[in-house]
């Protein structure tokens, strides 16, 4: 079994009216000796923003902003930006988050240079209905039968003036190209779906209507365990390693007292990152601590960065919905787990 240590809370919510609420799931990306953590951070109301700290090594926090580096200007996101990813892509900072406007939850991109200064590009992810998205998925394709049940919403195709779309969230740029292309993961529960393109300006409603035509090709993780069995999502952006692709993602299962978000890992093939080539057959890790299991959301280990740091993996995750925590792992040893597990 891995050893996985857990570092603790590394950061909590503040007086500042920004994360008065709480602070959760972090983007993180190393430059140098510092990180640069881009975090969620909520007000009263559940309207978020995106806040930010500097770390010096994985734990020790050098710099914490007083007000937030991302909110909402925008109609699409204008109930809040939530849960940031960060990646390098042609010398480019891509950091998705999850634009909510109060009736639908869709993948969304921001581009810097410079960490400081973003450019928003608006929602990437697919402005598709839940009726229509049934009809192009269609009864013949072979997807699991959770998705009908997840997205079974077809008769409400609008409410408080806004369109309902199905909910497209975790969309996770994987850093660098893969023989010319950008992949990016993203979930429409259940499962974990991949898509690829050359240039962002191919994301068109054409692509997306060719994508959910032969959607399950594009199903790249689908739950196999029972900590997972309810549904799975995505996690840390893919780290790049000479067995694979090193994916932590979060998987959810259902109990009694309600559902347990834990962290888990898998490979993907570095030249196919649609091929899942190992997993873990356990999670991670999961919630332990009462910092993880109770808060504003009970029982969560939500993983959303991670840094590589000597021979350690650092996993930044938002813990119980209200903080955010640390765990390390050493790096080669969850790859030779994950070896002896190979699919």
């Amino acid at each position: 079994m891995l050893a996985v240590k857990k570092e603790g809370v590394l950061l909590e919510k503040t007086g500042f009216n920004f994360e008065s609420e709480g602070v959760l799931n972090p983007a993180a990306i190393s430059e140098g000796a510092f990180i640069h953590l881009f975090y969620r951070a909520v007000r009263k109301g559940n309207f978020s923003s995106i806040g930010y700290c500097m770390l010096k090594g994985p734990l020790v926090v050098a710099e914490r902003h007083d007000t937030p580096i991302l909110v909402p200007e925008f109609k699409y996101e204008s109930h809040g930006i939530e849960d940031p990813r960060i990646t390098l892509i042609d010398e480019v900072y891509f950091l998705t988050y999850t634009a909510y406007d109060g009736v639908n939850a869709l993948g969304a991109l921001a581009l810097s240079s410079d960490l400081v200064h973003f450019d928003k590009k608006g929602v990437i992810a697919p402005r598709i209905s839940y009726e229509d998205f049934n009809r192009l998925v269609g009864p013949n394709c072979a997807v699991n039968e959770k998705y009908m049940r997840y997205n079974e919403n077809g008769d409400l195709a609008e409410k408080d003036g806004t369109k309902v779309v199905i909910w497209d969230k975790n969309v996770i740029f994987f850093p660098g190209r893969i023989n010319g292309k950008m992949y990016f993961i993203h979930r429409i529960k259940p499962d974990i779906q991949i898509a690829s393109v050359t240039d962002l300006t191919e994301l068109t409603p054409e692509f997306w209507n060719n994508y959910f035509q032969h959607f399950e090709e594009h199903i790249v993780l689908t739950a196999k365990y029972d900590h997972e069995v309810s549904y799975i999502g995505g996690g840390c952006p893919p780290i790049r390693t000479d067995a694979g692709w090193l994916l932590i993602y979060h998987g959810v299962h259902d109990t009694i007292d309600g559902y347990v978000y834990s962290a888990c890992a898998a490979l993907l093939d570095l030249e196919n990152p649609e091929k899942e080539i190992a997993r873990l057959p356990y999670p991670l890790f999961q919630p332990d601590y009462s910092w993880e299991q109770v808060g504003e959301v009970n029982n969560v280990c939500f993983p959303t960065g991670s840094i590589v740091h000597t021979d350690n993996l650092y996993i930044y995750y938002g813990a119980a919905d209200e903080q955010i925590a640390c765990t390390s792992v050493n790096l080669q040893q969850l790859i030779n787990e994950l070896l002896t597990n190979r699919l």
